[in-house]
């Protein structure tokens, strides 16, 4: 298993990020991202990267502007997500953390630098649709 933890501070309201994060209708900010499909009751989603792979979601947590989590999993990897939101006088940190565990022995030595770069990308995106 790896766990893959980044905190990020974005000059912005806690609403604000909290809404960007949190709307499954609005990805387009995402740049790995072609389209996401939102289950009819709003639980579940399945994300689809630029080169169509599929990986399903299923929210676990949900306290606005505070909490959001979800269980994840694809072909490659299951596992779980945090995401905190805190409203600080700079503006609001997030404080996200992922626990994954690889399904083929193959990408175990791979699943953590993976995820940092993941994070990295998503975050770098966030600040950008916060602007």
């Amino acid at each position: 298993m790896a766990t893959v933890n980044i905190k990020v501070t974005f000059q912005a309201e806690v609403a604000k990020v909290w809404e960007v994060v949190t709307d499954l209708t609005n990805y387009q900010w995402r740049s790995d991202l072609r389209k996401i499909e939102v289950s009819e009751d709003g639980k579940s989603f399945v994300e689809y990267s630029k080169d169509g792979f599929a990986t399903a979601f299923t929210i676990t947590a949900f306290e606005p502007q505070k909490r959001y989590e979800f269980d994840m999993e694809n072909q490659n990897m299951k596992g779980h997500w945090i995401g905190l939101f805190q409203e600080i006088p700079e503006g609001t940190e997030i404080d996200f953390t992922e626990d994954v565990t690889a399904k083929k022995a193959l990408m175990k030595p791979f699943v953590g630098a993976y995820l940092k770069k993941q994070q990295k990308l998503y975050t770098e995106d966030l600040r950008e649709a916060l602007k």
